[in-house]
């Protein structure tokens, strides 16, 4: 049997994101990477929001659902305050490791950011979602042969 992959939509907002900005609040992206092996590969971005300290991303960043493997996702946060794609000179304001499993057992996963290992992005946190019934179409169109649009 071969394996059954389906592409899943994940939603991304934030709530209580770290103020790195003076005179205004932090313009937050969210990139998705995702571990291959040992290496963590960019898998998408959102759009930048202006001024939020609670963002509701409306880009949707897709990810193939392998059924029977563990896939770790990184999801981190920046305050973007230039024009380039390199997030070198871009302050980290939190990130979360996820499986895609979990987002998807569960529809909706709500994690504290963290800077660092065991140390937290001040009060703020992450709601990864996806809608379940949209994954269960692809499924099942997966598992019929038919293709997926």
């Amino acid at each position: 049997m071969s394996d059954c992959v389906s592409l899943v939509e994940l939603s991304i907002s934030c709530s209580n994101l770290l103020d790195k900005d003076v005179g205004s609040k932090s313009d937050p992206l969210c990139v998705l990477l995702q571990k291959n092996q040992e290496t963590w590969t960019e898998v998408g971005r959102t759009e930048k929001l202006m001024n939020s300290s609670s963002p509701s991303f409306s880009t949707r960043l897709r990810v193939q659902f392998h059924f029977e493997s563990v896939q770790n996702l990184k999801f981190c946060i920046y305050d973007i305050d230039n024009k380039t794609s390199d997030l070198k000179d871009d302050d980290f304001l939190g990130g979360a490791e996820l499986t895609l499993g979990q987002i998807v057992s569960s529809k909706s996963v709500t994690r504290p950011l963290q800077l660092k290992k065991d140390k937290p992005a001040g009060k703020g946190s992450i709601t990864v979602s996806t809608n379940t019934a949209a994954l269960l179409i692809l499924q099942l169109r997966s598992e019929m042969g038919l293709k997926q649009n």
